[in-house]
């Protein structure tokens, strides 16, 4: 693993580690750090030994959003009109990580400390859980440089907060804390910051542990349920449970219950 790369990858014990690595920037947006997240995901969705993934950052901050300085410098040095269709391209890109993470078939948590901003805030919303320490930082931030929302930030916060208040968040592009987003349903638990890694740890191990394949299925239900009729989504419960019916994990499930023990499941 190179100590110098933007994003730390590491695979350990059926976990896999995504850490954020530009401390000294916040955590900010590269293209280095964008490449990684593509490859890594891509590898970590087809990888058996996965069974969950973590994202997390180094240093003081989960993500502070994008470059600005490199925003600001590119637009100022270069040609104009291959600036602007290279900020395009690097928002498609960006996007493929987002559709990665959202349609890996296991589960991925967001573990949060410090800032929280534009593409970070959609990393959050991309992962399946998020667990936050209290001195969390979250704002949306595009309005305060004049641009509109990327990393699908206008598909998942009404989806996560409702119209309303994913109005107010994108437009007034206000700071709120760990309690306020986890009110308004950003997050499932927010722990001191001395107690984040311990806890990630925990949550981590309990879904590496877990039926990996049916989890993958409910992730998948959950998260095409609000695009589909009740016709459509019965229908791809009816499939999905007949096809988790088969699996060993079913079968282990079955029979630790009859035993009165903890299932070993195997994701398989």
């Amino acid at each position: 693993m190179d100590a110098t790369a933007h994003v730390l990858v590491e695979v350990k014990d059926g976990i896999g580690w995504l850490t954020l690595n530009r401390p000294e920037a916040l955590n900010t947006l590269s293209r280095e750090m964008k490449d990684i997240l593509f490859d890594a995901t891509a590898d970590f969705e087809h990888d058996p030994a996965v069974r969950c993934i973590v994202i997390r950052g180094n240093g003081r901050h989960f993500m502070a959003g994008g470059n600005i300085k490199e925003f600001n410098e590119s637009l100022r040095s270069g040609d104009r009109e291959t600036y602007f269709r290279g900020f395009e391209a690097r928002v498609v890109g960006a996007h493929q990580v987002i559709y990665h993470l959202r349609r890996m078939p296991k589960p991925v948590l967001a573990s949060i400390h410090g800032a929280v901003a534009g593409f970070g805030l959609s990393l959050v919303m991309a992962s399946d859980l998020a667990l936050a320490s209290d001195d969390a930082i979250f704002t949306l931030a595009y309005r305060h440089i004049g641009l509109s929302a990327d990393g699908g930030a206008s598909y998942f916060l009404p989806r996560i907060v409702g119209e309303r208040r994913a109005l107010e968040i994108a437009l007034l592009g206000e700071r709120f804390d760990a309690a306020k987003a986890r009110e308004f349903g950003l997050l499932n638990w927010v722990v001191p910051r001395d107690e984040l890694a311990s806890a990630t740890e925990k949550m981590a191990r309990r879904l590496a542990d877990g039926p990996t394949l049916a989890l993958g299925r409910a992730k998948q239900l959950i998260r095409s349920s609000l695009d589909n009729s009740w016709d459509e989504q019965s229908h791809r419960e009816a499939e999905a449970i007949a096809e988790m019916v088969k699996t060993e994990d079913h079968q282990e499930g079955l029979t630790a219950f009859l035993e009165k023990r903890h299932p070993r499941f195997q994701g398989r």
